[in-house]
């Protein structure tokens, strides 16, 4: 009987769950309402059915997070339901700053070993003498043999101020120790970094836009003012997915004057709008500023960078964003659940919406399309520049990404590059500063040679291909007419591993000594030694030289070529590059 009656509250509880959903999420008008009346019942009925009649006992619970997966799926990925037990990764994903834990990253390797990734400088890990590299056999005596590493972080979270036992093989000694560990509010900034270049030019590295990004931003605007007279900004936004959107209205607000609609919301199927103005003067109305995007800048970002675009506020040099033109809302459920929907389309103070695929019309197969090329607009900035709707926000400026070859990728999977850093760190107390640290040819030589003694199963994705075309040509029946001329492709295009390490030497100096400083220096090392090798940060910094001042101003005025940006027909003719003048 107990059974049953949990079950019936199972029940009705999902009903009421769905019935919410629906009547929170939409304005309804009576013929609406009739419809969902109508399918309310039907789903209820074989929601009560299948729990009473199938052939196989079913959780109810389950039963329900499938059926809402399902509904909420046919619509667009951002809409989701969250369930209560995961409102507060919820939070910690698209709102809070901080959590409650030990101030550590951990990773999992091939062979399912917990490290630590990273420790948080001063936090409970580092102060319990917890060391990047160090392997976790257990948290609170529970062995991690088959946990994922997203299993172990939410194990080391818990509510301030409670301990918990971390059982770590040293990476220096290989000794297994227990450090207990008092739990304690750890803040992760929006901004990861910021300086000032040689030649006073700013850099902030705006890693999200969660709570307090704004007052992050204004703070360290400020702080890199006091240090020096500044003669240009970099804000770079790349991989930076977004988060709160009124977050992206006050950092807009710090270089664009009280008074100016800089956002503008809309839900055509309620005809709701909603301007987003800016409410005060700006910090630096004139600084002259440059942004960074990249192909993961998306959502709050699309939102800074297209509205300093069409505002002709800042140059936005990298590649071409995203292309999120969406607004989502949450909405309270019965039973402390939640649910997030797509509310609404967002448009740049030139009118334009840069989504850039098209979630509404799917193809008979379910699959989404881009922006029929029909409906791409010109759009015109407030110098008169055209800019162009559906896909993302186009740079003024293009800079190619560059691309890490698979065997980089491979080598840093395996995690090679960071057990040779936990090596490296145990033979050498200290290094030079982020800035100047340079690994020595014969390190670098010993490193070359740890890697050609891994027994690699890596096949590049050119002999992958040949395969492929191999095996198409034997099923077609002419694999005596082409066979000759496949093997000799294979052997020109496979150059070995000894050959491929060697060509990709640099990328791979480079991160190691990436990994290396971040040993020593932190997070905060890390990111100072990415700027100094990062050659689109060093193009932006060249951007607001006094040198290329002229093209600066040219940019924004749409001078010459200038004048049109991401024109989609074709693409290729618009990405500009400040070396043409």
């Amino acid at each position: 009987m107990k059974k049953l009656i949990e079950t019936v509250k199972k029940v009705k509880r999902g009903y009421w769950l769905v019935l919410f959903l629906f009547l929170t999420a939409f304005s309804i008008n009576g013929d609406e309402l009739l419809e969902i009346k109508k399918g309310l019942e039907i789903f209820g009925a074989i929601y009560r059915q299948v729990n009473r009649n199938y052939v196989e006992s079913v959780d109810p619970e389950d039963l329900l997070q499938h059926s809402i997966k399902a509904m909420l799926e046919h619509l667009d990925p951002y809409t989701e339901y969250i369930p209560e037990n995961e409102i507060e990764d919820f939070r910690q994903r698209y709102v809070k700053t901080q959590y409650s834990g030990i101030g550590a990253r951990v990773i999992l390797s091939d062979s399912g070993q917990v490290f630590i990734a990273e420790v948080f400088e001063n936090g409970p890990a580092h102060q319990a003498g917890l060391s990047v590299g160090d392997e976790i056999l257990a948290v609170d005596g529970r062995p991690l043999n088959t946990k994922e590493a997203d299993e172990v972080s939410h194990l080391m979270k818990g509510i301030s101020g409670t301990p918990v036992i971390v059982t770590v093989r040293k990476v220096e000694n290989g000794v297994i120790d227990d450090r207990h560990i008092i739990r304690s509010e750890i803040s992760q900034s929006n901004v990861s970094y910021a300086t000032v270049f040689h030649g006073g030019v700013g850099y902030i590295k705006l890693d999200r836009f969660l709570a307090d990004a704004a007052d992050e931003v204004e703070k360290n605007l400020a702080m890199l003012e006091k240090k020096e007279s500044l003669s240009g900004l970099i804000l770079d936004l790349r991989d930076n997915g977004g988060g709160i959107l009124q977050e992206s209205v006050k950092i807009i607000n710090l270089f664009v004057p009280k008074g100016v609609e800089v956002v503008k919301q809309s839900n055509e199927r309620t005809h709701e709008t909603i301007s987003y103005i800016t409410k005060r003067l700006p910090l630096v109305p004139d600084l002259p500023l440059v942004v960074l995007i990249n192909e993961n800048s998306a959502s709050a970002s699309e939102i800074v960078a297209g509205a300093l675009q069409d505002l002709d506020r800042a140059v936005i040099v990298g590649q071409r964003s995203f292309g999120k033109g969406l607004v989502q809302q949450t909405f309270r459920l019965p039973y402390n659940n939640m649910v997030k929907i797509t509310v609404a389309k967002y448009y740049t103070p030139s009118g334009r919406c840069i989504q850039a695929l098209d979630y509404t019309h799917k193809d008979v197969d379910g699959q989404i399309s881009k922006i029929d090329e029909s409906l791409i607009t010109a759009y015109k900035t407030r110098n008169g520049r055209s800019v162009y709707n559906g896909s993302g926000i186009f740079p003024d400026i293009w800079l190619e990404q560059n691309q890490k070859h698979e065997l980089v990728d491979e080598v840093n999977r395996k995690l090679l590059v960071f057990k040779y850093a936990n090596d490296f760190r145990k033979h050498h107390p200290r290094i030079a500063n982020p800035s100047s640290f340079r690994l020595g040819d014969s390190t670098l030589q010993e490193f070359m040679s740890y890697l050609r003694r891994y027994p690699f199963d890596y096949r590049p994705i050119t002999s992958k291909l040949i395969d492929q075309l191999d095996a198409a040509v034997d099923a077609s029946g002419n694999e005596k007419l082409v066979d000759n001329e496949i093997n000799a492709l294979r052997l020109k295009l496979n150059k070995g591993i000894d050959q491929e390490l060697k060509e990709q030497k640099e990328a791979l100096k480079a991160d190691l000594e990436e990994e290396i400083v971040s040993r020593y220096y932190f997070q905060r090392g890390k990111q100072a030694y990415r700027c100094i090798r990062d050659e689109q940060i060093a193009k932006a910094r060249e951007m607001l030289s006094v040198d290329k001042r002229m093209v600066y101003h040219d940019i924004l005025q749409g001078i010459g070529t200038y004048g049109s940006i991401g024109d989609p027909l074709p693409l290729v003719t618009n990405r500009h590059s400040y070396t043409q003048r």
